[in-house]
């Protein structure tokens, strides 16, 4: 039997296989040159100049964040840990810095909002690490780096999960000190509880849609502004109800993502979006890592099942090209790519790594490993039948 370690080491090895090639590029401020352009037809239709390059920054962060944001006891991981650290400053100053020849606008045109969707993606991991990524910045990155974000503040979001990314930016402007513009935050939770549609979903607006986006964006962006924002949301009493009834939902949505995971680690790929790859699993893995209580599902069946996830997504050939993800699920698939997807939007899929930054000692990974959900029922074992809330 495999053990934790072992899912470990794994885990650690495709992360830094992911994210090594874009890192490299930032480093050497030649991310602008050497990103593939997935599709030129589409990049140049999507206008993807103007974004592509925030949005690999953005999600990549966003993922890799808790674990360079945790000093690690093997003294090897944690050698690596500190190089990626830097590696990821590195990569906020190419973007933020006026000099630069990677930097990028963070706000190109009022009527067309792309920015505020990575700049909110940069925000959640400044949230999730702000001593690496913004206590340890220079004073010179850390003020461009504020500047850059308040540059969103002239984009109206669209009347759907885009809410949330308003709010998400105004949560890490205040958790690095500066003054929030507390009504987008607040705006933004009140809205989304008008959309819960039961049983731990959100709609995307008014709307459902049989999609991913509960994880992509909604319940894990949801939770942290509730916990990053709650010290200056106006009823405190409130937002602590708030906070708790929104915590419960995400646990039920995770323990469905957990249950969708066949025991081969397929999942049903529905909807948009869906070469996020195990970016579709971000609230499973944000429950691990912040402990919020997945019903019928132990650690160590988590790290089961986000397992075999990453392996089926990252393992099939064709996923890279010379270091670059390429657009899919399980492989190369380009047809899979919509208009909006760039080989900058695929490093969403960093976020079902969150659980790296828990302690190896954690039972997360120190658990003998258990069957998945799924391997249990069909394997005849006998369970506990699911139940909604």
């Amino acid at each position: 039997m495999k053990t934790g370690l072992e899912d470990r080491k794994y885990w650690i090895e495709t992360l830094i296989r992911i994210i090594d090639a874009p890192l490299e590029a930032a480093e050497a401020r030649q991310l602008k040159i050497r990103m593939p352009k997935s599709d030129p037809d589409k990049w140049e239709r999507a206008n993807k100049d103007k974004f592509a390059y925030l949005e690999l920054a953005g999600r990549l962060l966003c993922g890799v964040a808790p674990w360079i944001e945790t000093p690690k006891t093997d003294p090897f991981e944690e050698s690596l840990r500190v190089k990626y650290a830097e590696l990821c400053r590195e990569l906020i100053d190419a973007i933020t810095d006026p000099s630069s020849p990677d930097r990028v606008d963070f706000f190109v045109t009022a009527l067309y909002g792309q920015s505020l969707v990575d700049a909110a993606f940069l925000s959640h991991a400044i949230i999730r690490a702000k001593t690496e990524l913004f206590d340890k910045l220079p004073e010179r990155v850390r003020n461009n780096l504020v500047s850059c974000l308040k540059e969103t503040r002239k984009i109206l979001p669209a009347h759907n999960n885009w809410m949330l990314f308003s709010g998400m930016v105004e949560a890490a402007l205040h958790v690095a000190g500066e003054q929030a513009d507390v009504m987008r935050i607040d705006t933004c939770i009140f809205q989304h509880e008008q959309w819960y549609k039961g049983d731990g979903v959100y709609g995307d607006g008014a709307s459902f849609h049989w999609d991913y986006y509960n994880s992509y964006v909604i319940q894990p962006m949801l939770v942290d502004i509730l916990r990053a924002a709650a010290d200056i949301l106006p009823d405190h009493a409130g937002t602590e109800k708030r906070y708790e009834t929104a915590l419960k939902r995400a646990g039920r949505y995770a323990s469905i993502l957990g249950m969708l995971v066949a025991p081969d680690g397929t999942f049903p790929p529905i909807g948009r979006s869906i070469t996020y790859r195990t970016g579709a699993f971000q609230m499973l893995a944000q429950a691990a890592l912040e402990g919020i209580e997945v019903p019928g599902m132990s650690p160590a069946q988590i790290r089961a099942t986000l397992t075999k996830v990453i392996h089926r997504c990252f393992d099939s050939p064709g996923s890279f090209r010379d270091g670059w993800l390429t657009v899919g699920l399980c492989g190369d698939q380009p047809s899979l790519g919509e208009i909006y997807i760039c080989t900058g939007s695929l490093y969403l899929c960093t976020a079902g790594f969150l659980p790296l930054g828990l302690d190896a000692s954690h039972p997360f990974w120190s658990d003998d490993d258990e069957m998945t959900v799924s391997e249990l029922i069909w394997s005849g074992a006998d369970r506990q039948a699911d139940h909604s809330i």
